[in-house]
């Protein structure tokens, strides 16, 4: 935990809620050891979502749709989402979310591996959602960059690793050294590409949003 965990309850505690069907599938998620984005990503993201107004998102990993869920209901109406997941165990539950949720037609879940899928889709979107397997974002990011509109939104979230960010390479476990070493490198690249600014904060489990310069 980044953020004392008293304060952290403190400010989720004043949180409005969200749906009763979100809050199943939040639950579910809990039960079920499946991980969706913080109470604090939540909030952040609602706000995101009124302040900016997008029109097209694109997500990188889907899970079991919660997080493509929440944006759908608190982006504009004819918002459109697109979300790739490659888990195969999670597609379909989260397939079956969308129906339940009557979300079919305003989000398409694209199937496979994101570093291929990215490569093919052409277009522009609003706001990205980055909540994939960490160690991958700096090899998304040339094609993210690429997608991403002028003055769109990059969101990624879960950059500090619980602190862990801050350690030495040698202070870490032997098998999350190359994650470790990699998102070191994806802030570093946020921060200093030419084409973004970038702010770094440490909310959940950390977030950046960066914003393509015109």
């Amino acid at each position: 935990m980044i953020v004392d965990e008293r304060m952290s309850a403190f400010i989720d505690s004043l949180d409005k809620g969200n749906t009763l069907f979100l809050n199943e599938i939040e639950k579910y998620a809990i039960e079920t050891q499946v991980p969706i984005i913080r109470k604090s990503m939540q909030s952040l993201l609602k706000f995101l979502l009124a302040y900016a107004k997008p029109k097209n998102i694109l997500e990188v990993g889907t899970a079991i749709g919660f997080s493509a869920l929440l944006m759908s209901e608190y982006a504009p109406a004819d918002c459109h989402i697109t979300t790739i997941e490659k888990y195969e165990k999670r597609i379909p539950i989260a397939r079956e979310n969308f129906k339940r949720a009557g979300k079919e037609d305003s989000i398409t879940l694209l199937e496979g591996d994101a570093t291929e899928i990215l490569q093919q889709l052409e277009g522009s979107y609003d706001m990205i959602f980055m909540d994939a397997a960490k160690g991958q974002y700096i090899h998304f990011l040339s094609d993210i960059l690429r997608l991403l509109s002028p003055g769109g939104l990059l969101i990624s979230d879960n950059v500090l690793q619980d602190g862990d960010i801050i350690e030495s390479r040698f202070a870490v476990t032997r098998r999350n050294r190359t994650i470790h070493a990699r998102m070191r490198e994806y802030l570093y690249e946020l921060k200093h590409h030419p084409q973004l600014e970038t702010v770094i904060l440490p909310v959940g489990d950390g977030v950046t949003l960066s914003t393509k310069l015109m």
